[in-house]
C-alpha cells in the first residue's frame, strides 16, 4: 500500500489484471472499515473534478478512513480529474481505474505520482509472462501442475477465459472428484485446441470430409456456437498470420511478438502459407453471418454450423 495519503490509479490494455488488482486492493482497503459510511463508489462516467475533489476532502465518520473509488473513466477524459487531486488528506484511500492506456504525459498520472501514490499498468500478457500468470493462479488454486500445462498448451491469452477454467477446475475438484488427466482434458476446453487444429486443417485451403468428422467429435463435448467462436478465433489468428507473412515477417518473429504460444503461432505459420487474405477474410464473415443468424432464431445451430463449414 502506498504511504499515508493512499492513491492509486490503475490503467492499460489489459482489462482483466487492472479488474483483478481493483478487486483484490479494494477488498484490502475495505476489510478495516467498521461501517458502510467508509466507502465511496464514484460514477466514472459522469465524474467531475469537483465531484471527485468532494469526495476526496471528505472526513471519516465512525471508520478510521475513507475508501474513494472510481472504476473504468474513459481515457479521453481522465486528465479532466486532475486537477481534483490537489490535496488529498491521510483519511482518504483512493483508487481510479481508466478504461485504456494513459501516456506518460497524462496530467492525471503525473497527479496521482505527485500525491504520492502509485500508477500500476497491466499491459497483455504473453510469452512467459503469460506461461508464468497462468501457473501462479493454478499453484493458488491448488490444482495440480498438470492442469497448468494443459492450461499453457490451450495458448488462450483470453485471461479471463482462463481464469474461469482455473475456477471450474477448482470447483470440481473441491466436490470430492478426482482430477486426472482425462478428467482435465475434458474439463478444459482449451484442451481440445488440437482438435481446431485439425478442424481448420481439413478446412484449408477448401472443406474435406474429415472436417465433418472433427466437428461431430467436438459437437458431442461442447455447444455449435462455441464451436464457431473458436474456429472464428483461430481463423482471426491466422489471418493475423497471413498478413505478417505479406510483410515478410519470419516465424521466430510472430512467436516473439505475438501472444500466443509459439507452438500455436507455428501451427498457423503453417496453415498461414496454404490460405490467402481474402479466403480468410470471407471465412469469418461466414462465421459472424452464422452467429447473427443462430442469435437471431433463424437457424438452428448445430445444422447451420454444417453448413458455415460448407462455406469456407
Amino acid at each position: 500500500m502506498p504511504g499515508p495519503a493512499a492513491v492509486v490509479l490503475l490503467h492499460g490494455d489489459e482489462s482483466f489484471l487492472i479488474e483483478d488488482d481493483w478487486r483484490r486492493l479494494l477488498a484490502g482497503w475495505r476489510a478495516d472499515l467498521v461501517s458502510d459510511f467508509g466507502y465511496e463508489a464514484l460514477d466514472a462516467g459522469q465524474l467531475t473534478a469537483d465531484r471527485l475533489r468532494d469526495a476526496i476532502l471528505q472526513a471519516p465518520f465512525l471508520d478510521p478512513y475513507r475508501v474513494v473509488a472510481a472504476r473504468g473513466i474513459p481515457g479521453r477524459r481522465a486528465d479532466s480529474l486532475a486537477a481534483a487531486l490537489g490535496e488529498v488528506p491521510d483519511s482518504t484511500r483512493l483508487l481510479l481505474t481508466v478504461n485504456g492506456r494513459l501516456a506518460a504525459g497524462s496530467k492525471l498520472l503525473k497527479a496521482v505520482q505527485a500525491a504520492g501514490g502509485q500508477v500500476r499498468e497491466h499491459a497483455p500478457l504473453k510469452g512467459r509472462a503469460l506461461t508464468d500468470w497462468i501457473f501462479g493462479r493454478v499453484k493458488e488454486a491448488g490444482l495440480p501442475t498438470s492442469a497448468g500445462a494443459l492450461l499453457v498448451r490451450s495458448a488462450r491469452p483470453d485471461l479471463g477465459v482462463l481464469d474461469s477454467e482455473i475456477r471450474k477446475l477448482a470447483a470440481y475438484r473441491a466436490s470430492g472428484n478426482e482430477l486426472d488427466q482425462a478428467a482435465l482434458e475434458q474439463l478444459v476446453a482449451g484442451g481440445r485446441q488440437d482438435e481446431i487444429f485439425k478442424l481448420t486443417d481439413n478446412l484449408l485451403p477448401r472443406p474435406t470430409g474429415e472436417a465433418w468428422r472433427v466437428a461431430a467429435n467436438l459437437l458431442e463435448r461442447e455447444g455449435a456456437t462455441l464451436i464457431a467462436y473458436r474456429l472464428a478465433r483461430h481463423l482471426a489468428l491466422v489471418l493475423e498470420v497471413r498478413t505478417r507473412q505479406e510483410r515478410g515477417e519470419s516465424l521466430s518473429q510472430m512467436q516473439d511478438e505475438m501472444r500466443e504460444h509459439r507452438f500455436v503461432v507455428q501451427k498457423a505459420y503453417e496453415m498461414a502459407r496454404a490460405t490467402s487474405s481474402e479466403r480468410l477474410e470471407a471465412g469469418l464473415k461466414v462465421l459472424l453471418d452464422y452467429e447473427w443468424e443462430v442469435k437471431s432464431g433463424q437457424i438452428d445451430a448445430e445444422l447451420g454450423l454444417g453448413v458455415v463449414l460448407a462455406k469456407l
